[in-house]
C-alpha cells in the first residue's frame, strides 16, 4: 500500500492525463507518463491496486475510442492541408492581381502621356490653321475653328 500523499499525487496525475492537461509529459496514457506526472517511481504506482485498476480501465476506454480518435486526427490533418493550399492559392491570386494592376497602371500612364502629347499637337495645329489666312476650314466641328478667319 502507498502513502496517502503518493496516492493523491497519482490520482491527480491520472486526472490530468485523462483531461488532456499534462504538466510534465506529452500526455499519452502510459505508466511512465503517469509516474512522471505524479513525480513518483513505478513501484509506487504498482503498490496502488485501485490506481492500477483505474489506469487500466482508462487505457482500455481510450483504446476503444482510438479508431474514432484516429479518424478525427486524420480529418484535422486533411483540413490543415486544405487550409494551407487555400492560403497558397489566395497568395498566388493576390500576387497575380497586383502584377496586373501594375501593368494597367503603366499602360494608363503611357496613354495619359500620349493623350497629352496629342492634345498639345492638336492645339498647335489649330493655332497654325487659325493663323494661316490662305486655308479655309471645311466642316470642322470644333467651335474654335469655325471662328477662324476666312470661314
Amino acid at each position: 500500500m502507498t502513502r496517502p500523499q503518493t496516492r493523491a499525487r497519482l490520482e491527480d496525475a491520472l486526472s490530468r492525463l485523462l483531461a488532456g492537461q499534462p504538466i510534465r509529459t506529452d500526455g499519452q496514457l502510459t505508466v511512465t507518463n503517469l509516474c512522471r506526472e505524479a513525480g513518483v517511481g513505478r513501484d509506487s504506482f504498482y503498490r496502488s491496486p485501485d490506481i492500477v485498476a483505474r489506469f487500466e480501465a482508462a487505457k482500455a476506454n481510450a483504446q476503444a475510442h482510438k479508431p474514432e480518435l484516429l479518424q478525427l486526427r486524420e480529418e484535422i490533418a486533411e483540413l490543415k492541408r486544405e487550409r494551407r493550399k487555400l492560403k497558397s492559392d489566395h497568395a498566388r491570386t493576390v500576387r497575380e492581381l497586383e502584377k496586373t494592376i501594375r501593368v494597367y497602371a503603366n499602360q494608363i500612364q503611357v496613354l495619359a502621356l500620349r493623350a497629352a502629347e496629342l492634345e498639345g499637337k492638336n492645339t498647335r495645329l489649330r493655332r497654325q490653321l487659325a493663323e494661316d489666312a490662305g486655308v479655309t476650314a471645311i466642316g470642322l466641328a470644333s467651335p474654335e475653328l469655325s471662328e477662324a478667319p476666312g470661314t
